[in-house]
């Protein structure tokens, strides 16, 4: 059944405005979830992921992180130095502020309060699902190919904050991922398992950066549809 979707405008704690896509089911939700961009803006691929989402069951949100600088920016796979600044004005006090706004708006002002909450991303929101789960009791979060959770030239790394993870997380990583290196996806399991926090981390060794992707050439159609379901058994365990 087609879900049915809207945009709301969600106010910020430091006095900005920010946009988010939502896609409802049909039926009262099973939970909420957050949904968060790639560094491409909430485009329709994004969308149409926050709608498949809402097809299961879920209450799916998708704000527009790049809110401060570029509201409703929607760019292409090959434009990446169009978003470039955008990403390099992200500062993880904003995104909290964001993270948090989206939470309020799923616990109180959505039709249905007291939802339990969880959180996927995919690139850079991949990081951002990893914060949310730092910095809220979600009860989940899933990261596909999050960027910046190790140490980055583009973010201030997670790994010394994942001490104060609240919620288990599932990461999905790409074998031949240049970005995201076996370095870096090294140093992320290394400070879960020191903090001795619980997650579980899925690589797959034929695919690239961004296979979940179906608009990106790096799509990998096997790979997406194993993280398709791994996804919601994970969503559906912990919610």
């Amino acid at each position: 059944m087609t879900p049915s979707t809207q945009y709301v405008d969600l106010a910020i704690a430091d006095g900005t405005s920010m946009r988010a896509y939502v896609a409802r089911p049909a039926g009262a939700p099973r939970a909420g979830l957050m949904v968060f961009q790639e560094a491409f803006g909430v485009n329709a691929h994004i969308r149409d992921v926050t709608e498949r989402f809402a097809r299961e069951g879920y209450l799916a949100i998708a704000p527009e992180l790049f809110h401060r600088t570029a509201p409703g920016l929607e760019a292409g796979y090959s434009d990446f130095n169009v978003v470039r600044e955008h990403i390099q004005a992200l500062t993880d006090a904003g995104l909290e502020a964001d993270i948090r706004a989206v939470w309020d708006w799923l616990k109180s002002g959505s039709d249905f309060p007291g939802l339990p909450i969880s959180a996927v991303g995919y690139c850079m929101g991949g990081r951002c699902a990893c914060l949310a789960s730092i910095i809220l009791p979600l009860g989940c979060g899933i990261s596909y190919y999050g960027g910046g959770i190790a140490p980055s030239p583009s973010f201030p790394a997670l790994v010394d904050r994942v001490k104060d993870l609240q919620a288990p997380m599932l990461f999905f990583w790409g074998g031949l991922d240049q970005h995201i290196g076996p370095d870096k996806v090294q140093a992320v399991n290394a400070a879960l398992r020191e903090a001795k926090k619980a997650f579980v981390n899925v690589e797959f060794s034929f695919a690239d950066h961004g296979f979940f992707c179906d608009a990106r050439a790096s799509y990998n159609a096997e790979a997406a549809g194993e993280a398709w379901a791994l996804t919601l058994a994970f969503l559906g365990r912990h919610w």
